[in-house]
């Protein structure tokens, strides 16, 4: 039996668990300006799995995490929305953007 397939559906889901509460904890403390950050880490994580040929499992992990990392762009735009809608806490100690 192989457990890679298996695996890499768990890992995935773990992944995307995680990426949830890190794009709202980090709209929450920085805004919607963070997205940046999430595209470094995508990039940096699809280009690591690019030279993982040796390793096809963590290399399917790092492409994972790049492609969460990639999502969580649009996300935290998404999240900024339902803060402004009153679906999450804003966070009063932090500056707004000037229009």
């Amino acid at each position: 039996m192989y457990f890679q397939g298996l695996f890499s559906g768990l890992v995935a889901f773990l992944i995307i668990g995680l990426f949830h509460p890190l794009v709202i904890k980090g709209e929450y403390y920085f805004g919607a300006k963070i997205w940046p950050a999430f595209l470094l880490l995508g990039l940096a994580c699809c280009a690591a799995a690019l030279f993982l040929g040796k390793m096809p499992m963590l290399s399917s992990i790092l492409g994972i995490v790049g492609f969460s990392a990639f999502w969580s762009i649009h996300e935290i735009i998404e999240q900024e929305k339902r803060v402004a809608k009153g679906w999450f806490p804003k966070n009063p100690k932090r500056k707004q953007a000037e229009p």
